[in-house]
């Protein structure tokens, strides 16, 4: 009879190591890897220097500091900014409510890099160039937000089903913020040609991102559909916009399109905008959506069918879902590449970041600023953007797409 001796130890599969020595395997492990890995240090150590020295002691901050606003919310009327604090504090509670409900079952809601955040969070704000009013504003938004997630984490612990209402309260506030903005019923209306700077940026792209998706979905799914006049039709709408280029169709937009209409009437210059961002958009998306489409596999819908589920039931509950959650890093992609895009509107009159930042420029007091402004605007895009890809990889970890 063996006998297994269970008393001794077995060795870890790995070798445990500590940051030395996984140091010295990834950077130093030969000479070249080792002279790579000094040259590249000294070059990132030199370049923070000498970015650093240029921040601290030549750059000229002064023009943002004077022009805030300006880039913020363009030449919005100044007596109108309660406006935007209210729009900011809707968008900061319903984000925390969001927020807490989505995670309402997670088992701490403030994990350790957002408690590093919030712990940096007064020196950031310390930074900001705005007077100590609206730095303790800042501050409010940022406690407005917490505690929303927490009342919201609480809530979505009672009631499972308040999910289900998170779209249509993001719609609802949505319409309460272009409200807020352009004013009317009761309040003073502010023309959009005095809307710009960082406002006019997240508002002609959330509302293009907001019609493109759909848009998209019903594309993709006219170029697989079996009926020719959908599929020519959703085929050659796809391929002329991809072969044009964004600016020719924000031209179009903005100077074609009045001639087809009668005299008198003639579309907002934003709405303009907006259109031929969803167009562009929406084309773009249809190929994204499409392969998510082509990845699911056959069997999914025929055994949609085996139980009983017509082709629109089919494709809406079982292979688009599974399609959507596959084609969500292209969708994402998209996305931010549409907020990018939006810097193309000053060519075409708007003044939104890039284009007020050009105004800015042209301040004779600024001429020659160049890299503090569009440093500044590199920046707004980059967390604006980051924060999108964030968001991407958190719903990927969620819906569990590499499995």
């Amino acid at each position: 009879m063996k006998i297994i001796n269970t008393t001794k130890s077995s060795a870890p599969p790995f070798a445990e190591t500590n940051s030395l020595e996984w140091l010295r395997k990834n950077f130093f492990s030969s000479w070249y890897n080792t002279l790579i890995t000094l040259i590249l240090f000294s070059v990132i150590i030199s370049a923070i220097t000498n970015f650093i020295s240029w921040a601290t002691t030549q750059a000229e901050w002064q023009v943002i500091d004077t022009n805030l606003p300006l880039l913020m919310v363009g030449r919005y009327p100044r007596d109108q900014y309660w406006r935007i604090w209210v729009i900011v504090g809707i968008i900061s509670s319903f984000s925390g409510f969001s927020w807490g409900i989505i995670a309402r079952k997670a088992t701490t809601l403030f994990t350790l890099p957002i408690l590093i955040f919030i712990a940096f969070l007064p020196a950031i704000l310390l930074l900001i160039p705005v007077d100590i009013p609206f730095k303790i504003l800042l501050v409010g938004m940022v406690i407005l937000l917490i505690v929303a997630a927490w009342i919201g984490k609480q809530l979505g612990r009672k009631n499972n089903n308040l999910g289900k209402y998170l779209s249509l309260a993001w719609f609802i506030a949505l319409i309460l913020i272009l409200w807020l903005i352009g004013g009317g019923l009761g309040l003073k209306s502010v023309s959009t040609n005095d809307w710009g700077g960082l406002m006019l940026t997240i508002l002609t792209s959330v509302v293009s991102i907001l019609l493109s998706f759909p848009l998209g979905v019903l594309l993709a799914l006219g170029r697989q559909s079996k009926l020719p006049v959908i599929r020519i039709f959703s085929i050659g709408y796809i391929e002329i916009i991809r072969g044009l280029p964004l600016i020719s169709i924000l031209f179009m937009g903005q100077i074609m399109i009045p001639l087809f209409l009668p005299d008198g009437m003639r579309p907002d210059r934003i709405l303009r905008a907006i259109l031929g961002l969803t167009l562009f958009s929406s084309a773009y998306l249809a190929e994204n959506i499409r392969g998510g489409l082509q990845a699911v596999p056959r069997g999914q819908s025929e055994a949609a069918k085996a139980l009983g589920l017509n082709t629109p039931l089919s494709v809406g509950l079982i292979v688009l879902p599974q399609a959507l959650k596959v084609a969500i890093p292209s969708i994402v992609g998209q996305f931010i590449s549409l907020f990018q895009d939006t810097t193309l509107l000053s060519i075409v009159g708007l003044v939104e970041l890039l284009g007020i930042s050009r105004s800015v420029l042209a301040q004779p007091q600024f001429l020659g600023d160049y890299a503090e402004v569009y440093l500044f605007d590199g920046v707004l895009f980059w967390i604006i953007c980051y924060a999108m890809s964030v968001g991407s990889r958190q719903l990927e970890k969620k819906l569990n797409t590499t499995h």
